[in-house]
């Protein structure tokens, strides 16, 4: 029991340290060039091998966790994303805007392959780890309290890492302060390979690609549901709301620290979602119900903003912050028991495959996301992204709806029965 928790927490630490410097990459790319003109559409293109890249790490990832350790795949991720910061610093601005804009989308998809990676493994740690706690006497509701603080405490640092990123901008500079964030993933590196045993939830990976992809019924819908749920995020998140406040007068540090404290609370509500979805005995018959239900409500919060903007509402950049708020706040909840539901779904000896193919669907959902904020916002403003999120989030919980109550079998029990 000591051991799991032990190394729940050095995960987790590494994790937190990853998503730090994460965030304050985002901040710094765009504000940077946002401050040299960029156009929303631009600002969009500069992530989509962020996100895109994402998709094929996490199937890999996954794979290669369950094959060679998850300890082994953390140190990759991590060893990553230095790559990828130190490639960015080497950005010149004496170069053409096409060539800028190419140089960052290859050096943010080494970034956006390290944070999959990095993701992937440490996420299935958590079912490796409190399997362990299990089996030392731990109790059935650890899973899901280890999830959610993991989710909460990493969503709250990426927060940090917004308001780091404005900051570190304003005193060093983009080069700068790129090289100390390489410098600091370092030492977190360091960390994880002295601290971590080396074939930490190593087990028999799949054998071929039909193998990889035959999931249970329950990962299949939850990952279509994740391609919804964060393409509807991402739709007016990545470009429509921080363009949108700047247009209204905010400064980029004012943007930045809305961002921060958002993005803080939004995770602190993911840490207390075992407390607001109280737990079922078999793990799904609240579980799922609720995943429904809080989709429901979310695809509300954007379809009324959207109403907002249409109707020329007074004080609308207030209206849009207190219903990013309430957004924040569902989106949280619905995002902590999907998070949740993965690993309950997930086979114990597979989980990284689990765990992997699901984040490529939600790899895949922020990279939609992002590029439909970038189109949408210059096409129509605020309002067109609210709409296609409500849309997305309509679409979210029209497939929950196929979320199954009882865990299925794994296809290997069930060939082994047959």
């Amino acid at each position: 029991m000591h051991a799991a928790v032990r190394h729940y927490a050095i995960v987790t630490a590494a994790y937190w340290g990853f998503t730090l410097t994460d965030g304050a990459l985002r901040m710094l790319v765009l504000l940077h060039f946002y401050r040299l003109g960029y156009s929303p559409f631009t600002l969009a293109f500069l992530f989509l091998l962020y996100e895109a890249a994402g998709v094929l790490a996490n199937l890999i990832g996954g794979w290669l966790a369950t094959r060679y350790g998850i300890t082994r795949m953390l140190t990759v991720g991590l060893s990553t994303q230095i790559v990828g910061f130190t490639l960015l610093s080497f950005l010149n601005p004496a170069w053409t805007a096409a060539a800028s804009v190419a140089w960052v989308v290859l050096a943010q998809g080494v970034c956006g392959v390290a944070k999959d990676l990095t993701k992937t493994a440490s996420k299935s740690a958590i079912k490796v780890t409190s399997a362990q706690a299990k089996e030392g006497g731990g109790s059935n509701s650890q899973l899901f309290k280890w999830v959610a603080w993991f989710t909460g405490s990493k969503n709250a640092m990426k927060g940090v890492g917004f308001f780091l990123g404005g900051l570190l901008l304003e005193a060093l500079g983009f080069r700068h302060a790129l090289w100390l964030m390489a410098a600091a993933l370092a030492l977190v590196l360091i960390g994880v390979i002295a601290s971590l045993p080396t074939m930490m939830g190593k087990s028999k990976a799949s054998k071929s690609a039909k193998e990889l992809f035959a999931k249970n019924p329950g990962i299949n819908a939850l990952a279509a549901a994740r391609v919804a749920l964060f393409g509807a995020r991402d739709v007016w998140f990545v470009v429509g709301v921080p363009v949108f406040l700047y247009s209204q007068g905010w400064t980029f540090t004012m943007v930045g620290g809305f961002l921060a404290a958002w993005t803080i609370g939004y995770g602190a509500v993911q840490a207390l979602a075992p407390q607001i979805v109280h737990r079922s005995a078999d793990g799904l018959s609240r579980e799922v119900p609720a995943a429904r239900a809080w989709s429901a409500v979310l695809a509300l919060v954007p379809a009324a903003l959207a109403a907002a903007v249409f109707a020329g509402a007074p004080h609308l950049q207030w209206v849009v912050v207190a219903g990013l708020a309430v957004f924040g706040f569902a989106f949280a909840v619905n995002s902590s028991v999907h998070s949740y539901l993965v690993l309950a779904y997930a086979g114990s000896e597979k989980a990284a495959e689990d765990v992997g193919f699901y984040y490529a669907a939600n790899a895949l959902g922020r990279f939609f996301g992002t590029l439909m904020s970038g189109l949408l916002y210059q096409w129509g403003g605020l309002m067109w992204t609210l709409a296609g999120s409500a849309l997305m989030l309509a679409a979210c919980w029209l497939i929950t709806l196929r979320l199954p109550v009882h865990a299925a079998p794994s296809p290997a029990v069930s060939r082994a029965g047959t």
